[in-house]
C-alpha cells in the first residue's frame, strides 16, 4: 500500500499539509473512517477525521498518549472513563494516557474532526496495518501489536 514510503519519525518538519491531503501520501480507510495524516513526528501525530453517521471507534485504551479531538463538524457521542458525553462543533476532547474511551457519530450527518497523540508511538503505523482491513478481530490484534488496547465487548454499557 504504501510500500518504499515508511513513516520515519524524526523531528515536526516545517511546511502546510493543505486541506484534504495528508502528510507522506498517507490517506487511510479505517473501518469506515477515512483519516488524513496531517503531522507525523516522533513528538506528536495529528489526523482529520471523516466518520459516516453509524461510524465510530470502541472503548479502548491508549496507555503511553495523550490523545486529543478537536470537532470541526457533526457531533461525537464519547465515551470517557465511565461518562458518556457529546462534543460538537468547536469542543475539544481531552484523553490523557490510560483513560478509556470511544467515540461514535450516531448522528445523521457526516462528522469531522481533527485528532492528535502524543508522543506518537505506534499509531502511524498501526493505521498503515489497519488500511482496508475489514476484519474486526484482526483489528484488534493488530491494535494490541501497536500499543492500542480494546476493552472486552461488553464491559461498556451503551458501547
Amino acid at each position: 500500500m504504501f510500500e518504499g514510503d515508511e513513516i520515519v519519525l524524526g523531528p515536526l518538519p516545517k511546511g502546510i499539509v493543505r486541506a484534504g491531503e495528508g502528510q507522506h501520501r498517507r490517506v487511510w480507510n479505517v473501518l469506515g473512517h477515512t483519516y488524513w495524516a496531517k503531522a507525523i513526528s516522533e513528538s506528536s501525530f495529528a489526523f482529520e477525521t471523516l466518520d459516516p453517521p453509524g461510524t465510530g471507534v470502541p472503548p479502548h485504551v491508549h496507555p503511553t498518549q495523550d490523545e486529543h479531538i478537536h470537532v470541526l463538524g457533526g457531533v461525537f457521542t464519547l465515551y470517557l472513563d465511565g461518562e458518556w458525553e457529546k462534543a460538537g462543533p468547536g469542543d475539544t476532547v481531552l484523553m490523557p494516557r490510560g483513560l478509556p474511551h470511544a467515540y461514535y457519530n450516531r448522528g445523521e450527518s457526516d462528522a469531522r474532526a481533527l485528532f492528535w497523540v502524543s508522543p506518537t508511538g505506534n499509531l502511524a503505523h498501526l493505521f498503515d496495518q489497519l488500511h482496508d482491513l475489514q476484519d474486526p478481530d484482526e483489528v484488534v490484534r493488530q491494535s494490541a501489536l501497536h500499543d492500542v488496547e480494546f476493552l472486552p465487548p461488553g464491559s461498556v454499557p451503551g458501547a
